[in-house]
């Protein structure tokens, strides 16, 4: 049985009792955040895309830990020269670790860095992550809009929680986060990527209210608190 900890904006822990992965590990920079990207420890790195607040603290997270990091093809190989160990993929493709099973998902955004002056780095495609681990399916979404391809991610796979973001602005906002819940069918929707920043300041409590009205069992998570799966 997965634990899964909130630890702000897209970043989650994944614990089971031999491996632990860490998503989008944006910390140091955060300032909701409550875990020092220092005193984290894991197994895995997973990225679904290479903006600041998702890439974040995971080259040092992953150097510190000689953790794998587990990401679209581009970002993995930004990564490797970066000193990281890395395992690269890219949408609609799948893989099983030691862990579990990874699959890509399609996500409707964007994906670069900014190295200073004129350079930007292409990331890559951006991508959400079904993970199994054990008979459990997690579904961190990414950075994206609602697109109709979610229904068949919902269809084709039993969602046990599914990780989406609601904050608007550069992602879905909570009307479109409530309809992808509905057409992924998940058996519990957790809410991410708003609160951080002005940009993306919306009540989650909303989000949950209209969740709820459809039926979709939804959790708030403050940073740092967690549950078991």
């Amino acid at each position: 049985m997965p634990d899964i900890k909130y630890l702000g904006h897209s970043a989650f822990l994944l614990t089971t009792a031999n491996t632990r992965i860490i998503i989008d590990p944006f910390l140091s920079d955060n300032p909701l955040a409550v875990e020092k990207a220092e005193n984290i420890a894991v197994d895995y790195v997973f990225l679904t895309h290479g903006h600041d607040d998702h890439l974040g603290d995971g080259i040092m997270i992953a150097t510190n830990n000689h953790a794998l990091v587990i990401a679209p093809n581009e970002l993995a190989k930004y990564c490797a020269k970066q000193g990281c160990r890395t395992h690269g993929m890219n949408i609609g493709g799948a893989f099983t670790f030691p862990f579990g099973r990874v699959k890509l998902t399609n996500a409707m955004h964007s994906s670069g860095s900014d190295l200073g002056g004129d350079a930007l780095a292409y990331m890559g495609n951006p991508c959400g992550f079904l993970i199994t681990l054990g008979s459990k399916t997690i579904y961190h979404a990414g950075d994206t809009g609602l697109f109709m391809d979610m229904q068949l991610i919902g269809a084709t796979n039993k969602i046990d929680v599914a990780l989406l973001p609601i904050g608007d602005n550069f992602t879905m906002g909570i009307e479109d986060a409530v309809l992808a819940a509905e057409l992924l069918c998940p058996g519990l929707v957790i809410p991410m990527h708003y609160g951080t920043f002005d940009d993306i300041a919306v009540d989650p409590h909303e989000f949950a209210r209209r969740a709820e009205q459809k039926n979709l069992h939804t959790v708030i998570l403050e940073p740092g608190a967690g549950l078991t799966v």
